[in-house]
């Protein structure tokens, strides 16, 4: 049997590399899903990507608690409830330092990185508790547990989110809902080329191969890697694991 047959999944920031790629995962393993993300034409694309009538798309900005409820409601209404949320949508901000930092960019990345999270878990957990239970996942970062410098507002909100999965996880354990999160090192998204970029302006390769070289596995993460341990916490095969963080690093933080 499939690990995800009659789970409903929400997947905010859908249409990225990792959400997309979890979105494949678990229709494959027999969800139904519902990718989220704010920009509609990608959508659309990682939709006829995945190629199957058990996934679909609802258009909404996780930083408005209006649309977490409506793309709740709309798992809720095309396939009648809602089982596992990953929280996934994220913005890597600009590279630069603290002193020089653009404010408005700083609350553009706790906006999405953060209170995006906080507000999934809002909408998603009456949801789930009507279910019986269920996984909630959040993606950090590897920059969740360490610094690091000219991203102190990615690595800041990184570092949140894992305060806030341990305290959803004790609210939620009463109600079967379990909540850990993901922490991926640099992993080949678009993302991580607009870092590289940001570190090493016109020597993104050399960027890349520095940050490789910190990795003992001597590569990036693909999607798919990411998207296989989100698969295994949304199982049932994870049901006595919650309120943890699982490093999805190559060993860069042995």
């Amino acid at each position: 049997m499939s690990r995800l047959e009659g789970k409903v999944a929400v997947i905010t920031g859908g249409a990225g590399g990792i959400g997309k790629e979890a979105g494949r995962l678990f229709v494959a393993e027999g969800a139904d899903v519902l990718l989220v993300d704010v920009d509609e034409q990608a959508l659309k694309s990682a939709c006829d990507e995945i190629g199957s009538n058990k996934v679909s798309y609802c258009v909404a900005d996780v930083t408005s608690a209006e649309d977490n409820q409506t793309m709740i409601q709309t798992a809720e209404e095309r396939y009648g409830g809602v089982d596992i949320l990953l929280a996934n949508a994220g913005v890597e901000g600009d590279v630069d330092s603290i002193v020089d930092y653009d404010e408005a960019r700083f609350d553009q990345v706790m906006a999405v990185n953060v209170k995006g999270p906080f507000l999934g878990l809002k909408a998603a957990i009456p949801a789930i508790e009507k279910r019986g239970g269920g996984s909630i996942i959040i993606t950090s970062s590897v920059a969740g547990i360490n610094g690091a410098a000219n991203v102190a507002p990615y690595v800041t909100s990184k570092h949140a989110v894992i305060g806030m999965m341990k305290s959803a996880a004790k609210e939620c354990a009463a109600m079967n809902i379990r909540v850990n999160t993901v922490n991926p090192s640099p992993v080949e998204t678009r993302m991580m080329r607009s870092l590289e970029e940001g570190f090493a302006p016109g020597q993104a390769e050399e960027a890349k191969q520095g940050m490789q070289d910190n990795i003992p596995l001597g590569r990036y993460a693909e999607p798919v890697d990411i998207a296989k341990i989100m698969l295994f916490l949304s199982s049932d095969d994870a049901e006595f694991l919650t309120g943890s963080v699982y490093m999805a690093d190559g060993g860069s933080t042995a």
